[in-house]
């Protein structure tokens, strides 16, 4: 079934919209979710939230792109319940590993008075993003927002787990490089 017309089941608030959602977009959430919480049972319930927050949102919203509307709700529900679950001790999960990667490029402040400063720093990271090859910035994206691991980045993308990492390492300084240039302090 096409996006469009899963779109339209659930503006008609006909159940047969998540039923269609989970037969095109289930194992796709579920990687999110598990690549973020690593745990079966938190990821299965992150995506069940997904299609109740699914429902609830369409009416009104009308998403163009239905995979991406999903994904974003699913990282966003997966990472707030790896936020409740492990606010007192760290678990090696895809996210944990990935954000550490990423530490050295930016700090970890999360005060109400940076919200424009932190735009501002997204606008940066995409506008370098921008300059890399295609290959490149998949990979990056595949990394840090959607936290595959090593070993699936190198099995999409026929490279070998050595040559993603040393592309991450010389991405990650890269933008480290710009960000100073830019005149962030980091």
């Amino acid at each position: 079934m096409e996006d469009h017309q899963i779109v339209d089941l659930y503006w008609q608030r006909n159940e047969e919209a998540i039923q269609e959602t989970e037969k095109k977009y289930g194992r796709y959430l579920l990687r999110i979710a598990y690549n973020v919480l690593f745990d079966a049972e938190d990821s299965k319930e992150s995506v069940n939230d997904t299609y109740m927050r699914a429902w609830h949102s369409m009416p009104p919203n009308k998403p163009g792109i239905l995979s991406t509307y999903l994904g974003r709700m699913t990282r966003q529900l997966s990472i707030d319940t790896y936020r409740k679950k492990h606010s007192e001790k760290r678990r090696c999960s895809e996210y944990a590993v990935s954000l550490s990667e990423l530490a050295e490029c930016v700090s970890n402040e999360e005060t109400p008075e940076q919200e424009v400063e932190l735009q501002i720093l997204a606008d940066a990271i995409s506008t370098y993003l921008r300059t890399l090859s295609k290959e490149t910035r998949n990979i990056f994206v595949c990394r840090y927002y959607f936290m595959d691991s090593i070993r699936e980045i190198s099995f999409y993308s026929g490279n070998s787990e050595s040559k993603i990492k040393s592309m991450l390492y010389r991405t990650r300084i890269g933008l480290k490089n710009y960000l100073e240039k830019e005149g962030f302090i980091l």
